[in-house]
C-alpha cells in the first residue's frame, strides 16, 4: 500500500463583521478642529523631563488620553455600507437620494 487516508478537523469560528465605524468627514470643519486642536495638544507635551520609562509612559498616556478625547468630540459614528468609499460623499449621498424618490435614470 502506497497511500494512507488521512482526515482532519477545521475549526470554523464565527467571525464579527464590523458594521459601524468612527470616523472624520475629510475636508470638513470637524476634521479642521481636530487637527487644530490635536496639534495644541502635541505643542504642549512636556518632553523635556522624560528621564526613564515611567515618565516616557506617563506622557505617552497624557497623550493617548488627549487624542482619545479630541477623536470622540470631532468624529461621528457611521454604519459601514456598500456606499462606504472613499470617494462616496455628500453629492453622491444627494444623487442617490433624488433617484430614489424620482426614479429618473438621468439622476
Amino acid at each position: 500500500m502506497d497511500h494512507a487516508p488521512l482526515t482532519i478537523s477545521i475549526t470554523i469560528i464565527e467571525e464579527h463583521i464590523q458594521t459601524r465605524k468612527c470616523t472624520l468627514v475629510k475636508n470638513s470643519k470637524e476634521e479642521e478642529e481636530f487637527i487644530e486642536e490635536l496639534t495644541k495638544v502635541i505643542a504642549r507635551l512636556n518632553t523635556e523631563n522624560i528621564s526613564d520609562k515611567e515618565m516616557l509612559e506617563q506622557t505617552l498616556q497624557i497623550f493617548s488620553n488627549n487624542t482619545d478625547r479630541l477623536w470622540f468630540k470631532y468624529s461621528k459614528v457611521v454604519n459601514i455600507t456598500k456606499h462606504s468609499k472613499v470617494w462616496w460623499n455628500n453629492d453622491c449621498h444627494r444623487d442617490l437620494k433624488k433617484y430614489r424618490i424620482l426614479k429618473q435614470l438621468e439622476d
